[in-house]
């Protein structure tokens, strides 16, 4: 038996903790920030062939998965795109991945089609347009002096909704309208509305009812000096990415844990490894739905410290939910 957990609409907040929520959503947003550039910095570290899945996978990965495919160890990612695409087949009993090859195609054929803007055609807003609804019904083409406004434009049709481009610059750049004053802003307004549903539905197409088993994690350092290094590993995992059994009234697992500090020279310097049981009823995990498991892991280093500091050190982690078999393995840069 598994568990799904629902999430319900927040509650409207009481105008007192106005100014003390406008706090806190500022120091999120730095913590936000702070996050991006981290992500956008990993992005930039990718060898040309993982660059290119996430270059190619822009418009049906989601937020979540970017991320977590992003902090993956090298040697861990072409399981992720494995997996990633059997999400996403419609039916995984026969030899071929129908949603794969489709999404292929029509990036295939965007470039055919829209290679005169200087990029690959599937990074255009017809492209982009195009892989999302596929082939328009109807596509009906302006050439410049042929309206009033000397520009150029396409309309294309599925059904009778229509999705309009112009030319701004006469140079055969073709921009998504979003905001027009002609006749068409009202239907504008229509069709970026179903836009962005049918990019949410395209990101949400063959997923499984429960998300990516994921954690976060970061290290806090109390005492650094010559001898001695101090401080606390913090590993968080939110209930609703964690698989339970049911045994008589309780939903349990349990979560296998395992560190390692490993020298630029590959040798391992410190090993931490533990199981972590969660037992609860079903009420209290819808309780903690929107909370995370917490795991405190405090270490101490006054061995071997000389090593920590000839080269770039890695802490990796690995964390196994008993219960489906799941595992996520990260690592980062440790340093004195």
């Amino acid at each position: 038996m598994t568990c799904s957990l629902i999430l319900k609409k927040r509650p409207e907040m009481p105008r007192l903790f106005i100014a003390i929520f406008l706090f806190f959503l500022t120091s999120s947003s730095l913590i936000f920030f702070s996050s991006a550039c981290r992500l956008y910095r990993l992005e930039k570290r990718l060898d040309p062939v993982d660059a290119e899945f996430l270059s190619k996978v822009r418009y049906i990965i989601t937020r979540e998965e970017r991320k977590i495919f992003l902090e993956l160890p090298n040697p861990e990612k072409e399981a992720f795109k494995e997996e990633f695409w059997e999400r996403r087949d419609p039916e995984p009993d026969t030899e071929e991945n129908e949603f794969k090859m489709e999404y292929f195609d029509r990036i295939e054929r965007a470039n055919e089609l829209f290679m005169s803007e200087g990029k690959p055609g599937f990074l255009t807003d017809r492209g982009r347009i195009y892989i999302l609804f596929g082939p328009p019904m109807d596509r009906i083409t302006y050439p410049m002096g042929s309206d009033p406004s000397n520009r150029c434009w396409e309309i294309w049709y599925y059904g009778a909704f229509p999705v309009v481009f112009i030319d701004y610059t006469y140079t055969g750049h073709y921009k998504l309208v979003t905001y027009n004053l002609t006749p068409l802003s009202d239907m504008n307004l229509m069709y970026m509305h179903e836009l962005s549903r049918a990019q949410a539905r395209a990101q949400e197409s063959f997923l499984k009812e429960k998300s990516f088993f994921d954690f976060n994690w970061r290290i806090n350092k109390n005492i650094i000096d010559e001898n001695r290094a101090e401080g606390i590993i913090v590993i968080e995992i939110p209930y609703g990415v964690i698989w339970y059994k049911a045994e008589d009234d309780k939903l349990n697992t349990v979560l296998d844990v395992r560190l390692e500090l490993i020298d630029s020279e590959n040798n391992l310097i410190w090993e931490y490894e533990e199981a972590f049981e969660i037992a609860m009823k079903e009420d209290e995990l819808n309780e903690r739905k929107r909370k995370k498991f917490k795991i405190e892991i405090p270490f101490i280093l006054t061995e071997e410290l000389d090593r920590l500091h000839l080269g770039k050190n890695v802490l990796q982690a690995i964390v196994k939910n008993r219960t489906g078999n799941e595992q996520m393995k990260k690592v980062m840069e440790f340093r004195l």
